[in-house]
């Protein structure tokens, strides 16, 4: 009975790393981050310093849209590293170009206790639709 037990268990760690890095399978991080490749891409990932170019829509955890970089122009590009919020520091080192990913933020790793006012309120936890485009 504990040899099956632990060979059940054994191949469902396998299984799961398998996966891992595979389009449609949602991965929580230790920091508590929450994501799911949409498209795993193909490029360079970049790395902190980095200027980074992205399409992007934001949304609230009620499903309201605050921010979508798709209607408004071109895509936003910015540096990883200070200034930007932790999960997005988190996830795109993750990322690589070419690749759309939907990620969950808990308060701690978006605007935490104080939030973005007016569009997101103190303490909310958001969700990203993010597609890499390109890295430099």
């Amino acid at each position: 009975m504990i040899v099956l037990i632990v060979a059940v268990a054994a191949a469902a760690v396998a299984y799961v790393v398998s996966r891992k890095g595979q389009a449609g399978n949602e991965i929580t991080t230790a920091s508590g981050l929450k994501y799911l490749d949409l498209k795993v891409g193909d490029g360079a990932t970049p790395r902190m310093g980095q200027r980074v170019r992205v399409h992007y829509v934001g949304r609230l955890e009620n499903g309201r849209e605050f921010e979508n970089s798709y209607n408004s122009g071109p895509p936003a590009e910015f540096n990883l590293g200070p200034g930007l919020i932790k999960g997005w520091n988190e996830t795109l080192q993750t990322m690589k170009v070419g690749g759309k990913r939907r990620i969950t933020l808990p308060p701690d790793l978006a605007y935490g206790a104080v939030g973005s006012p007016p569009k997101i309120p103190p303490n909310s936890t958001l969700t990203f639709e993010i597609e890499l485009l390109g890295v430099r």
